[in-house]
């Protein structure tokens, strides 16, 4: 998702250093105009505000804390803006490396998958330095649709594995609606169709419901990270917050992940489903 995002701002004139662990996923920015610096700690240095985008909590931090991170690059007057998902306590860890230095921190974890981010529509759940959110603002609003402004560093998160987990809960409905109507001799396209009509549509379900009818999962938001986000347990857990529906919902991405499906799309969840019907036919 990095790479739409980046690309969204050079071609809204942006002055763009990259680095990735993988060099030659950089290639496509770099023939738009962007520059390559050898590690996080180099594009934190040339840079005035370093944008971090990175797949799970690990790599997060060791970008920015790990030998040649970006805090290795952090001054006074630069931002660091990570916009991955991570948990509460990598990003409160991260910010506190990143202020440590000087330089001004906020979480920008961001709802929306790789279709949003070619068309610059996603949405910023931002916490963190208010000064830093207000100087980047314009340079969200090239890549998003909408921002939030949230407050404390850890909310930002807290409102992304919210949304996960209802997004997760979701998806298992409609999975389990697409399978009943196929054994009860309903179209499941035509179901697509009805839910898309009516009080429960959602672009998610209009988006994924035909692939997921031919049994194709094209990824664009990975089972895996579903599953890890663990169905917001974590904030509920912290606050005594019963989540029955998230909870087992977040056991089929489970047995999901068991068939093999952690990289195909979240929609896969349905094969957990198929593979139920199967063992209790058995």
């Amino acid at each position: 998702m990095g790479a739409p995002m980046a690309s969204n701002l050079i071609k809204a004139g942006c002055d763009i250093t990259v680095w990735n662990r993988t060099k030659s996923k950089c290639d496509p920015l770099l023939s738009l105009g962007a520059k390559f610096e050898s590690s996080p700690a180099r594009v934190a240095s040339s840079c005035d505000v370093t944008f971090a985008m990175l797949a799970d909590p690990e790599s997060a931090f060791e970008v920015a804390c790990g030998a040649n991170g970006a805090a290795e690059g952090m001054a006074a007057g630069k931002g660091y803006v990570d916009v991955s998902t991570v948990d509460d306590a990598t990003s409160k860890l991260i910010g506190k490396r990143i202020t440590s230095t000087g330089a001004s921190f906020l979480e920008a974890p961001v709802s929306g998958s790789k279709k949003p981010a070619e068309d610059g529509l996603l949405i910023f759940l931002t916490a963190g330095d208010e000064s830093l959110y207000k100087r980047v603002a314009p340079l969200l609003d090239v890549m998003g649709k909408s921002r939030f402004y949230l407050g404390d560093v850890g909310n930002g998160t807290a409102m992304k594995l919210v949304v996960n987990m209802v997004m997760g809960s979701m998806m298992v409905s409609f999975a389990e609606g697409l399978l009943l109507s196929e054994k009860v001799g309903l179209d499941p396209n035509t179901v697509v169709e009805v839910i898309s009509q009516g009080a429960i549509n959602a672009p998610m379900f209009s988006l994924k419901g035909p692939s997921m009818v031919k049994a194709a999962y094209p990824t664009a938001f990975p089972l895996k990270h579903q599953q890890k986000s663990k169905a917001g347990a974590g904030p509920a857990e912290s606050v005594s917050q019963p989540i029955p529906t998230a909870a087992a919902a977040n056991e089929l991405y489970k047995v999901a992940k068991s068939l093999g499906l952690a990289d195909q799309d979240f929609s896969a969840v349905i094969e957990a489903l198929k593979a139920k019907v199967q063992s209790s036919q058995h």
